[in-house]
């Protein structure tokens, strides 16, 4: 039985995983995580203005993609994705790199939650169809109520299936009393 802290959730492919809010669970999940549960945990917000004509927040990264890097010492670094290693989490800019002792010069790891995406690589047809379609879906306005709405009618009260009751029994619910026929002159009301 699952405790307070862990959720039992399935997957797209129907595997049971637990969703926990342990520290060291979240990290170990992480890091053993597949590599198609990986490419989620490398989205990375758009810019303001791809975020107004795409209608998204975040997208995940891929090779190709202009990011401007938002954190860290090389903050305003703009450059293309050369190449995206997901087993370490970290992604490769054109133009940023490190010197290595010998001198050399190397590109340097980002984490992809540090950078943020200027311009969007659509050589793909499924990335390209997948954000026109989401596009489409947030574009449309809420579809406005086609005509005033109408006040409701109070429901119509069923008739009895016979003619005519003798006397109304009390009932565990309380409802009120139905006449059914017309009170004579000089008859009293029993409930």
């Amino acid at each position: 039985m699952a405790s307070n802290r862990e959720r039992r959730k399935y997957n797209s492919l129907g595997e049971e995983h637990v969703k926990t809010i342990q520290p060291r669970k979240q990290h170990k999940m992480l890091f053993k995580a597949p590599l198609n549960m990986r490419y989620r945990h490398f989205s990375a917000p758009l810019s303001d203005s791809l975020k107004a004509s795409h209608h998204f927040d975040s997208v995940p990264l891929r090779k190709g993609d202009t990011v401007r890097i938002m954190r860290g010492d090389r903050k305003g670094a703009e450059g293309k994705v050369t190449s995206v290693d997901r087993r370490k989490y970290r992604l490769f800019i054109e133009g940023v790199t490190q010197e290595k002792v010998d001198g050399s010069n190397v590109p340097a790891p980002i984490h992809p939650s540090k950078v943020m995406i200027t311009n969007l690589n659509l050589d793909d047809k499924w990335r390209r169809e997948s954000l026109k379609a989401e596009a489409a879906k947030e574009a449309k306005p809420p579809e406005e109520k086609k005509k005033a709405t109408k006040p409701k009618r109070a429901r119509a009260k069923k008739k009895p299936a016979h003619a005519a009751p003798t006397t109304e029994r009390p009932s565990r619910r309380k409802r009120q009393p139905t006449t059914s026929t017309k009170k004579e002159k000089g008859e009293t009301e029993t409930g």
